[in-house]
């Protein structure tokens, strides 16, 4: 069962790869951002070929088919912000379409209504494409990497030409205006349940969004204020991908929990530690079938057999920066430390409609991997729906490991950018009483609108994503809101590779009993 990642291809180490404008930009967040179980491919309709520019009249044609199928097709899409300002801000963009605009204006100009539902699986995806085409043609972008604690913001990473700005200074002001406001601004286009899962993803994508807001820039004015309370200005120009890249690799070294992307060993207080990695398979990337688990079960399989050679009974499985994936990965590591049966919902309703329909026959006609059982479960129960009614949808539980299962305590750590099924799997582990969890609250929701399909516009070809179910964690707790972790570990304003959380994580899990 596809999840829908908050981050597929976003994490610590991709947020440079992003900053530098590679291809994996247009991939990232093909997601959002949030919640969970999103089909991931959009449906195999023909598309619009793309032009140069579009006429006001073929985007306001397209803004008005938007929000009106939006408001069919998304479960709630008043959920969380009210009708009347909806429609406040869709009269305010329709009256802003005076002339003609290119796609990634459109796309752009409709991403702020979407993301006005502040629902992270109602999200127009484009600019990730135009962001990644303009860094590859080498467009100059704001040369930091950013960190947003309490609603501040600070350099993670220094990729200017100015050397006496160390990371961890907080930024004050970009070009004469408040840090608080750029904020506002970029979170504007950001689609998201809350400003804290708003600045999760802003800490990856602050200078696309900037870039969004402000255009190309030859240079920025920043007024910094370094740990010792001294501010100042300065002027940084802004750089290209090429030179992003060429400095970077002179940064002091940071958290990686990229590579190795997946790890099993034994720490030196004798306490295992698993980090699963993302649930699907990574090697997609090379052209692997993106949902072979064979991989990633041998991973798993050899991980719980060496705890057990090694008479592991206390075990740490990292879920930070996890971007999510698909339960039939997930599934594979849980089962190994459940004691019963269980599911990662405990209410799962769908509202039917003319386009999540679509969307589902396409992906069964033209996709038979990505469609999988779960498809045809859906077109069953269409059978028998009309548009606008809300089903409840089943899935039968997953057993526990049938070759055994790992006996000892289990703690999940958690953080900010633990998204999707990363988020669904910690809900699990603490509902179900599996084990604790440890960390920092995620930011991604553990009930939340997903279930994510998509339609495409007929005039400009732009794809929406929007919600068509509403899920609640196991224990049923419908608030819109993350995991909280069981004992909370702060994350260091700058996180080092000496893993300030796993060292304390490592510390609770060492004098925790060694039984479930």
């Amino acid at each position: 069962m596809r999840h829908a990642s908050g981050m597929p291809m976003g994490r610590r180490v991709r947020a440079l790869a992003l900053l530098c404008g590679s291809t994996l930009g247009a991939l990232a967040l093909g997601v959002l951002t949030s919640g969970v179980l999103a089909l991931v491919p959009p449906p195999a309709t023909a598309q619009p070929a793309v032009q140069a520019s579009y006429s006001p009249d073929q985007v306001l044609a397209d803004l008005d088919m938007l929000y009106q199928r939006l408001k069919a097709d998304a479960f709630d899409l008043y959920a969380f912000t009210p009708e009347a300002e909806m429609d406040s801000l869709y009269q305010t963009l329709r009256a802003g379409i005076t002339g003609p605009m290119t796609r990634t204006e459109a796309e752009a100009r409709f991403q702020r209504l979407v993301a006005m539902a502040h629902q992270g699986h109602a999200r127009v995806e484009g600019v990730y494409g135009a962001w990644a085409a303009y860094r590859k043609a080498e467009g100059r972008a704001f040369p930091f990497m950013v960190r947003i604690r309490d609603g501040r913001l600070h350099i993670a990473a220094n990729l200017s030409d100015v050397p006496h700005l160390p990371r961890g200074s907080e930024i004050l002001a970009i070009d004469g205006v408040p840090a608080a406001r750029w904020l506002e601004r970029t979170r504007a286009h950001v689609s998201a349940e809350t400003t804290a899962l708003a600045d999760s993803i802003l800490e990856y994508d602050f200078p696309m969004y900037l870039w969004v807001e402000v255009g190309a820039r030859s240079g920025f004015k920043v007024r910094v204020k370094t740990a010792d309370g001294d501010a100042f200005d300065t002027d940084v120009a802004a750089r290209t991908a090429s030179e992003i890249a060429a400095v970077a690799s002179r940064q002091p070294p940071r958290l990686d929990l990229e590579h190795p992307l997946r790890d099993a060993r034994i720490l030196a207080n004798g306490v295992g530690y698993l980090r699963p990695g993302p649930f699907y398979n990574e090697a997609a990337r090379t052209g692997a079938d993106e949902w072979d688990v064979t991989a990633f079960r041998t991973f798993i399989n050899n991980a719980f057999g060496m705890f057990a050679a090694k008479d592991v009974h206390r075990l740490i499985i990292d879920l930070r920066g996890n971007p999510g994936g698909d339960s039939l990965f997930s599934d594979v590591m849980v089962s190994w430390i459940a004691d019963r049966p269980y599911r990662f919902f405990s209410s799962f309703k769908i509202r039917v409609s003319a386009d999540a329909v679509t969307a589902n026959q396409d992906r069964i006609l033209h996709d038979a991997v990505a469609a999988g059982p779960i498809s045809r479960r859906f077109a069953d129960l269409y059978a028998t729906a009309h548009p606008g009614v809300v089903v409840d949808f089943t899935l039968p539980e997953t057993q526990p490991n049938p070759g055994g299962r790992f006996q000892g305590t289990v703690y999940a750590l958690i953080d900010r950018h633990t998204y999707s099924n990363g988020v669904a799997v910690a809900a699990t582990i603490q509902d179900y009483g599996f084990g604790k969890v440890l960390g920092e609250a995620t930011t991604d929701m553990a009930t939340a609108y997903g279930a994510m399909e998509r339609f495409t516009l007929p005039a400009t070809g732009i794809t929406v994503g929007f919600p068509k179910a509403h899920i609640v964690r196991p224990n049923g707790d419908t608030r819109p809101r993350g995991v909280t972790p069981d004992i909370a570990i702060p994350a260091p304003l700058i996180e080092t590779p000496d893993d300030a959380m796993l060292q304390r994580a490592a510390e609770i899990a060492a004098t925790g009993p060694a039984r479930h």
